[in-house]
């Protein structure tokens, strides 16, 4: 057996949390490989709307192996948080033990997350768009060596190595906010939520997943974020702080190249941006405002109000490129019902040169995109196989398809779990 990925193609929110959700009863495990609490997964059902931002989205299923890998910064704090409120609604994750946590994840500290903000204030205009959740300052210390991983926690030094860092954290801050903290706190609060974590199994991930598909059982690994906000390949500076294609689940995991299997590829019938960045088909006015509106389109963990516009294939092209995308999730088509003609990005003019290809490195106005306009489809909410769908979103999935050569194999219609579409010509799924 092989490990199959899910991943978003743009700059997130394109509702992977759900297609985990559907997707998981097929799998014996689902596996969170990078990013932290600066994710916001949404699962809905019976009435039910759950917002996840550290727990890989299979939590609610109790016969689910959920993991939390090496390559996520974990903040244990919103950990307690979650499952808080999972417990409270009647998902008793501590008595399913359904969950593990790798030891080697780093840990986000309370301080992180105020060297975030901090580093934030400091851009003013050139701020970065960061949520503030601690992930940079948490993978800088990684990389700097100095972080503090899950299995130090089982260590008799792990108390005052947390009090260290935090007071050196705190010595990075300027005098009138470091008077503001008081770090007792933060680590008393730390700790608790330390105490929160020690109740889960606490392992050596790579080992587990491999015995997993070696025994011939079957793995999801859950990406955060998206392709364009990747480290290395995205818009960079206006990027996430960790690899979010689908080569980072080798690494984060401790999976082989050759054990991954399907990876799909989500996105939105539209685009939307959260914090600064290029986003050469954003729209203005009344048309963004409507979208925004319609598909509720502001941060699950921000809240922030999310840049709206048409879809881009140049970026879908790229995306599908890098992360070798098998097959398609298409979202939201439910909210384009509210438009009365559909754009879309089939190619860009740079220098008067025709661009099929995104490039992160070209700036925004020096793209010209060209559209080609579409006949809106009306509601499709009450569908459920495609013989409901409505023709002119039937011919925009096969623009779609022959466009980007890969087949779309799965169609959104309503936030709700059962809001979906499974083409007739994946009927194996």
């Amino acid at each position: 057996m092989k490990a199959d990925v899910v991943l978003g193609l743009q700059w997130g929110d394109e509702g992977k949390g759900k297609i985990v959700d559907v997707l998981s009863s097929q799998y014996q495990a689902v596996a969170r490989y990078h990013g932290g609490s600066n994710a916001g997964h949404t699962l809905e059902f019976d009435g039910q709307k759950i917002v996840l931002s550290v727990l890989p989205s299979g939590i609610v299923k109790k016969e689910i192996h959920n993991v939390i890998g090496s390559g996520v910064v974990l903040d244990v704090m919103t950990l307690r948080h979650e499952l808080e409120v999972l417990e409270s609604s009647g998902y008793r994750v501590s008595d399913w033990q359904n969950l593990s946590i790798s030891k080697k994840a780093h840990l986000i500290l309370p301080t992180h997350r105020l060297l975030d903000r901090l580093a934030e204030e400091r851009l003013g205009e050139r701020k970065i768009g960061s949520t503030q959740k601690g992930i940079a300052p948490a993978y800088a210390d990684k990389v700097l060596r100095k972080g503090i991983r899950v299995a130090d926690v089982l260590q008799p030094n792990f108390e005052v190595r947390c009090r260290k860092l935090m007071e050196e954290h705190r010595n990075q801050l300027p005098q009138t906010m470091a008077k503001e903290i008081d770090l007792e706190a933060y680590y008393q609060e730390f700790m608790e939520s330390i105490r929160v974590l020690q109740k889960f199994p606490l392992i050596d991930t790579e080992l587990v997943l491999n015995d997993i598909l070696n025994k011939g059982g079957s793995i999801l690994a859950e990406g955060a974020q998206a392709t364009l906000l990747d480290l290395d390949h995205g818009s960079y500076p206006f990027v996430t702080s960790s690899n979010a294609l689908s080569g980072g689940a080798c690494v984060g995991l401790g999976i082989a190249p050759h054990k991954i299997g399907d990876v799909y590829g989500v996105f939105k019938a539209y685009c939307t941006r959260v914090g600064n960045g290029p986003f050469p088909t954003e729209m203005e006015g009344e048309s963004a405002a409507l979208l925004r509106t319609v598909g509720n389109e502001f941060g699950a963990v921000t809240k922030r109000s999310r840049r709206t516009g048409w879809l881009d294939l140049p970026t879908l092209k790229y995306a599908i490129m890098l992360n070798g995308v098998t097959k398609l999730i298409i979202t939201k088509v439910d909210v384009l019902s509210a438009m009365e003609t559909i754009q879309l990005c089939t190619h860009y003019l740079v220098e008067g040169k025709r661009v099929d290809h995104a490039s992160t490195l070209v700036e925004s106005d020096a793209i010209v995109p060209v559209f080609k306009e579409f006949k809106s489809w009306g509601d499709v909410g009450s569908a459920r196989e495609e013989s409901q769908l409505p023709t002119a979103l039937i011919d925009y999935i096969a623009f779609l398809e022959e466009a980007l050569m890969v087949p779309i194999a799965y169609i959104s219609v309503g936030p709700d779990r059962a809001q979906m579409v499974k083409r007739a010509c994946f009927d194996h799924f």
